[in-house]
């Protein structure tokens, strides 16, 4: 199948596209960049050149091909609501290309959107956190799905390889700028994760079940501390590893502060069980002990 992919060269979709060609598929790869255009044509795919708020780019591209990855956000988190505006109006556009046929559309979410229920591990089918702006997107798609449109979500939570960790790097950056890796009161707060890699995969296994309405956990680990993350940090600084209050997070982190605190553990059990999905990379703290910190 032709596969048109929204943040093709990225860093899950440089994972993904290659796995996707592998397994006999070729792909239409979104990138506004020729730098990102010479990256997918070496590997094998095609290229249009668009973002995801030219919509018009996004309509080509579901139209000219067999299905939809959206996997395009703009990861500026102190403009969130604003970037989850653009990714909702993205996954419409798209979406209503795709009325009227079976063609299957894998959008992104993210897992912190699932509510966790007195320290549990959020699932696939429990409710979701009004408070997270995604919840909109998500939102959107259920409405594109009662419309008929072949969609299923694929929720990321901290995905990671030696280079990029989700939100982590972040919280890296406040460490080497304040001279001392923190976190909040005893650091017992955890935030899922799953290595790249897997999560690639679990995108393929994703598109090529094409479930209507399906949501999937891409989760690996259910839940890593936040305190085991900045000790990681910590390590690799070689910087003092400090607990502070909840009052003093968002002087400490500044946007991140919002996030920081939150205890958002994930299970991914279902998503297990209906993809035969088996996650094998390594775990993230083993990729921040790994990292170059002199590069990083």
């Amino acid at each position: 199948m032709r596969i048109f992919i929204t943040g093709a060269p990225g860093f899950i979709g440089s994972e993904l596209v290659p796995e996707l060609i592998k397994a006999g598929h070729s792909v239409l790869g979104l990138t506004r960049s020729d730098v990102g255009a010479e990256k997918l044509r070496a590997v094998g795919a095609e290229v249009l050149h668009g973002n995801i708020e030219d919509l018009d780019s996004l309509r080509k591209g579901a139209a000219d091909s067999d299905g939809v990855i959206h996997l395009a956000f703009n990861h500026d988190f102190s403009q969130f609501e604003k970037n989850a505006a653009d990714d909702r109006n993205a996954i419409i556009a798209m979406g209503e290309v795709l009325l009227g046929s079976n063609r299957p559309f894998v959008v992104t979410s993210g897992t912190a959107i699932a509510a966790n229920e007195n320290g549990k591990a959020s699932t696939e089918d429990g409710p979701t956190a009004a408070w997270n702006p995604r919840a909109a997107s998500e939102a959107a798609v259920k409405k594109l799905t009662a419309r008929g449109v072949n969609t299923s979500v694929v929720r990321l939570p901290q995905v990671h390889d030696t280079r990029k960790q989700g939100l982590v790097p972040y919280l890296l950056a406040v460490a080497r700028e304040k001279g001392v890796s923190a976190y909040i009161g005893d650091g017992s707060n955890r935030w899922p994760a799953a290595h790249v890699s897997d999560v690639a995969r679990l995108y393929r296994l994703a598109f090529e079940r094409a479930e209507p309405g399906a949501i999937y956990h891409a989760v690996d680990e259910e839940g890593v501390t936040m305190k085991a993350i900045v000790e990681a940090h910590g390590r690799g600084l070689k910087v003092p590893v400090v607990s502070i209050k909840p009052e003093e997070a968002e002087a400490h982190f500044g946007w991140l502060g919002r996030f920081a605190g939150h205890d958002m553990p994930s299970s991914s059990a279902i998503t297990q069980q209906k993809l035969n999905w088996k996650p094998t990379g390594p775990g993230l703290i083993a990729d921040l002990d790994g990292m170059d910190y002199t590069q990083a």
